[in-house]
């Protein structure tokens, strides 16, 4: 499953470069580890941070589990929108807060489309015995 593989990794090494882009908004606005609020621009950055966090609690084992029972190259498919949502969500509210809709759709959108394929799958495969 080297697309699942692929889509994993360029996840949680995307929730660093979020991760990253925190530490640095810290050091331009001058918000002293360990608080999270302090300057508006800051906490957007940190509050994509820890919303990819939320969503990626989810995404990563619904991947896996929708591509054990479906077609892994189209699950992974799924998890690029995932992704694309994801870079959408961060320019978007970083940038003006209320534009992050589609990011925000095309990032809970596949993850409730993999949700759903990975209940399905293991339904299917109790039922057929």
């Amino acid at each position: 499953m080297p697309w699942i593989d692929l889509v994993t990794f360029l996840a949680l090494a995307q929730y660093l470069v979020f991760g990253g882009l925190v530490g640095s908004a810290r050091g331009r606005y001058g918000v002293k580890a360990p608080a999270t609020t302090g300057n508006e621009l800051f906490e957007r950055h940190y509050r994509v941070q820890m919303n990819t966090l939320e969503l990626l609690v989810v995404f990563v084992p619904a991947l896996w589990m929708a591509a054990k029972y479906w077609s892994p190259a189209a699950m992974a498919a799924v998890g690029a929108v995932y992704l694309v949502g994801r870079i959408l969500y961060q320019r978007a509210y970083t940038r003006a807060p209320s534009q992050r809709s589609l990011g925000f759709a095309l990032s809970i959108g596949p993850v409730s489309v993999l949700l759903v394929a990975a209940f399905a799958g293991m339904v299917r495969s109790a039922l057929a015995g």
